[in-house]
């Protein structure tokens, strides 16, 4: 066996070691779970009683227009390279980029058909 390999053997036992001494200490010293009345009662922000019940149920709209803007926010992922790179990827990277936007652009015109963004 190299010289190496018995170290890094040996540190990853030790580190090993480590946390799992670490896991259990945390036992010992960290906060114990009390039992008790004000345990289990509701507290968001301040207020002890809250108004209304806890199953609101949210209207899909707004997952569905987070969704659209990660779809539509992503693309500028792929087209800050292309920008960049543009004179080395020469045509054919022109003819890819428009097939892609083009793609994109597809997607936005069946959105607005479905009528995705409409709020009414």
């Amino acid at each position: 066996m190299s010289n190496e390999l018995l170290l890094a053997s040996s540190v990853f036992v030790l580190i090993g070691i480590l946390l799992s001494a670490v896991f259990m200490l945390t036992t010992y010293l960290g906060p114990s779970r009390k039992k008790g009345a004000n345990k289990n009662t509701v507290y968001e922000s301040g207020i002890s009683k809250p108004v209304g019940g806890t199953n609101i149920k949210f209207s899909i709209k707004f997952y569905i227009v987070a969704i659209l803007f990660v779809i539509f926010d992503v693309e500028i992922i792929f087209m800050f390279p292309w920008a960049v790179n543009v004179r080395e990827l020469g045509y054919l990277g022109l003819g890819e980029m428009f097939t892609f936007m083009a793609l994109l652009s597809a997607g936005l015109i069946y959105i607005y058909k479905k009528k995705a963004l409409l709020w009414n």
